[in-house]
């Protein structure tokens, strides 16, 4: 079902900043806590002159100025004001500079943002490019924008993530029509089998050197296995399709959505094997302007899924139409990224009849201790036992 990609036994890092920065600085992005608003501008003009009047007759001069707009080089020139939403060394930032942008706002609540404006020097952009250093809910910025970028997901894609920085960006500058990029992104889940990690984890402490130290395994277990741990899996680990655990459409999310996610599951599992826990991993589409976010078919094929009938990654990942969406994928079963998967093992591994029924439930939600920790109570049911695993991604 899924091509081999290879195994580490990485466990979990701690994420600050964007992937293109490989987690330099150590400050962390900050969150939206409020949604922004903002007045519009009142219409202060005289009477005599709003539109309500006789308009004045159109002039050769009216013309010229009209046909001028014709070409779309000039609209060009005006749309291409962004906003990237974490910018870290501001890489992206720069990236848009070079593709055309008429102006880029690069936004940064933590110290790398002195570095990013000295990069943008370096690379004479100071004239397009201008470093914010502070919270998007704190800085200003004096006009709409045509583009939000952001590389906002956590591990787990909620984890820690700034998403909701992005919503706040949206809801203060992006002028209607504008662009989110990703502008959809959906959390995945499917149950794994994973011998080689448990026994590296577990039984290396049944004989150590011929001495039995089985004492240890239940510290064992819950060093190694209390909390969700981040490293790559192969495609072969995977037992079933996927259920996709919540669909966010960055157009129209809400804060309210990001506090708690909740799903029901239900697997069939396609093999014979342990079971030893769950998998969680993302998706993230880059649509392009001639895909309307209000009428994505993409994203209804994806929110209404189910295991009755599976959906075909390779056939989402083809793209031979340039206007369809472009899919960033941190599967199993395509190239590692250093989201990698995030894992929630077992204590004990269960075993699994081919054809046999795995299901419950999951909820993800933002810890009272910290918004950016998650919350994860699992609930799973197989071969007539159920179970609950709870534990916290901090």
């Amino acid at each position: 079902m899924y091509p081999a990609t290879g195994f580490s036994n990485g466990h979990r890092h701690q994420p600050a900043g964007t992937f293109m920065d490989k987690r330099l600085g150590s400050g962390r992005r900050e969150r939206a806590r409020s949604r922004a608003t903002r007045a519009g501008p009142r219409d202060s003009r005289d009477p005599d002159q709003r539109c309500d009047q006789k308009p004045p007759p159109c002039t050769d001069f009216d013309v010229a100025y009209f046909n001028s707009y014709a070409h779309v080089g000039i609209h060009e020139e005006m749309i291409k004001v962004v906003v990237d939403v974490g910018c870290g060394t501001g890489i992206l930032s720069i990236f848009c500079a070079q593709a055309g942008a008429k102006r880029v706002y690069a936004v940064d609540a933590s110290d790398i943002a002195v570095q990013a404006n000295e990069v943008v020097k370096a690379n004479n952009l100071s004239d397009t490019v201008i470093v914010l250093h502070g919270r998007v809910e704190d800085v200003e910025i004096n006009e709409e924008v045509d583009v939000i970028i952001s590389e906002w997901m956590g591990y787990m894609l909620l984890y820690e993530s700034m998403l909701g920085s992005v919503i706040c960006a949206r809801d203060r500058w992006l002028k209607p029509g504008g662009l989110i990029l990703p502008s959809n992104a959906t959390l995945y889940m499917a149950p794994v089998t994973h011998p080689d990690r448990y026994s590296d984890s577990i039984d290396f402490w049944r004989n150590v050197y011929g001495i039995d130290m089985s004492a240890m395994l239940p510290l064992a277990k819950q060093c190694a296995f209390e909390e969700p741990s981040v490293e790559t899996i192969a495609g072969e680990n995977v037992l079933t399709w996927p259920h996709a655990v919540k669909h966010v459409d960055c157009y129209r999310v809400t804060l309210h959505e990001l506090e708690s996610v909740s799903t029901r599951y239900r697997f069939k599992s396609m093999m014979r094997a342990p079971l030893h826990g769950f998998a969680f991993w993302f998706d993230v589409e880059f649509n392009g302007p001639a895909i309307s976010p209000a009428s994505n078919h993409v994203t209804a094929t994806f929110a209404e899924s189910s295991n009755d009938q599976p959906m075909d990654y390779s056939q989402r990942k083809k793209r031979p139409n340039p206007n369809e969406a472009l899919v960033l994928s941190t599967a199993p079963e395509d190239p590692p990224t250093h989201w990698q998967q995030t894992l929630i093992y077992f204590y004990e591994p269960i075993p699994v009849e081919q054809d046999q029924l795995i299901e419950g439930s999951v909820t993800l939600s933002q810890s009272k201790e910290n918004p950016r920790f998650m919350n994860i109570h699992l609930e799973y049911t197989s071969g007539g036992r159920s179970f609950v695993k709870e534990s916290v991604m901090r």
